[in-house]
């Protein structure tokens, strides 16, 4: 049997168990088995075939095409390029989308490398856990296609008939009744079922996402060694006493032996200032309290988790030109000076009243300041107390978060998150 047809029957029946799983109502359901139920039939028609069409090869094609978009200039790759890490490419705290392209979103964007493979959920601890988003609404990929596709401030489709009347004229309409039947544009929710899910095997498959290439992952491999800042970093990253990084951020295989994500998907409130470059923030009545709201509202009544959001994986981190989920710093070391300095010196970031005295956490409503983590390292430290990290122990952890960029070339000793994986 042709190895496309079984690695594509493999994508379908593992999206199958997850997408069923997580679907909002039966006729969405109905809608992924009538989808799945298309593409095995489609797909063994097709198993000779050498370069047939699957899912995940439409949903990169759906990724990286503007002409799903209002302003016909959007696709899914303008704010998750590939030559940055599948993130954005500028210092903007929020991207523009729209007709015209001129309507702000409210957070910055996320990189799509190294997502989890898992829904939202309360571990036995009662922590919050995995979804998609900054917030975690979406309950799988194919949920979260949805938002960025009808949004108005993204590709403003507006409607699952607006989008599937233009991914009709794609060039590859015809590839896509081969994979999902001819019936694939009689029923407008059915089209944005099917390619949705096709984006979602395309995130899920793809090797550019998960591509486990970098310096730090040859060093774990035992084939190159660390500098001595580089290593230096390391240490600092992973001791409790210093920057405990490791404590949101694990930097050890998994005990089957699997790369480090650097992230363990749960949720922290660090309290960042509030960042008047987000047009909404002009209203001084609007917080972004991720977890509990504005967008997500299943936890509206969740008061302790306001102001949380994902933990990001730290791979890729020094290509970003923006941090954390407002995008107020703009370099690495600005970012760490935050986290280690908040508490010390907080003058240094937050604004003072008519008073003098500084305004901690004003990006919260005064009765959620009580959520912001203050009692982890390094966030455990008082004004007048040194902060866990000096300058030069930021330098090194800097060094080493080099080390977790994608595309890593042993020989310039250089990485490139575009470059072309190995074969």
């Amino acid at each position: 049997m042709p190895r496309q047809f079984i690695r594509t029957i493999s994508i379908a029946i593992a999206l199958a168990a997850s997408t069923i799983a997580t679907a909002a109502d039966s006729s969405r359901a109905r809608a992924y088995a009538a989808a799945a139920d298309a593409l095995v039939a489609r797909v063994r028609a097709n198993a000779n075939a050498d370069a047939a069409p699957t899912p995940a090869s439409l949903g990169r094609k759906i990724f990286f095409d503007p002409s799903l978009s209002a302003s016909g200039r959007m696709a899914c790759s303008t704010c998750h390029d590939p030559a940055h890490a599948h993130a954005q490419t500028n210092d903007l705290a929020v991207q523009f989308g729209g007709p015209l392209l001129d309507q702000p979103g409210t957070r910055s964007v996320p990189s799509l490398r190294y997502l989890n493979p898992f829904g939202f959920f309360f571990d036995s601890e009662g922590t919050p856990t995995g979804g998609f988003d900054r917030d975690g609404r979406a309950m799988s990929l194919l949920d979260q296609a949805e938002r960025p596709f009808l949004s108005a401030n993204e590709m403003a489709n507006g409607d699952a008939s607006t989008f599937a009347a233009k991914l009709a004229l794609a060039e590859y309409a015809d590839e896509l009744k081969q994979v999902f039947g001819a019936d694939m544009f009689d029923d407008a929710d059915g089209a944005f079922f099917r390619a949705r899910f096709a984006v979602e095997a395309f995130e899920r498959t793809d090797p550019e996402l998960h591509r486990f290439d970098s310096k730090y992952d040859a060093f774990l491999a035992g084939k190159v060694m660390l500098s001595p800042a580089e290593l230096r970093g390391l240490a600092l990253f992973n001791r409790a006493d210093k920057g405990n990084c490791q404590g949101c951020h694990p930097s050890a295989r998994g005990s089957d032996g699997s790369p480090p994500l650097f992230t363990d998907y749960t949720y922290d409130n660090l309290g960042l200032p509030r960042n008047a470059d987000i047009p909404a923030n002009a209203d001084p009545a609007y917080f972004d309290l991720g977890l509990c709201g504005p967008v997500r509202t299943d936890l509206a009544g969740r008061t302790d988790l306001c102001g949380a959001f994902k933990v990001p994986t730290l791979r890729n981190v020094a290509t970003r030109q923006a941090f954390f989920h407002n995008g107020l710093f703009k370099t690495l070391r600005d970012a760490l000076r935050f986290y280690v300095r908040r508490d010390t010196n907080p003058e240094e970031f937050y604004p003072r009243d008519e008073n003098g005295v500084v305004q901690k956490f004003d990006d919260l409503p005064l009765e959620m300041h009580r959520n912001v983590n203050t009692g982890e390292v390094p966030y455990d430290r008082h004004p007048g107390q040194a902060p866990r990290l000096d300058d030069a122990e930021i330098d090194d952890v800097i060094a080493f978060l080099g080390t977790l960029t994608d595309g890593y070339d042993p020989a310039t000793d250089t990485a490139d998150p575009s470059r072309p994986l190995a074969r």
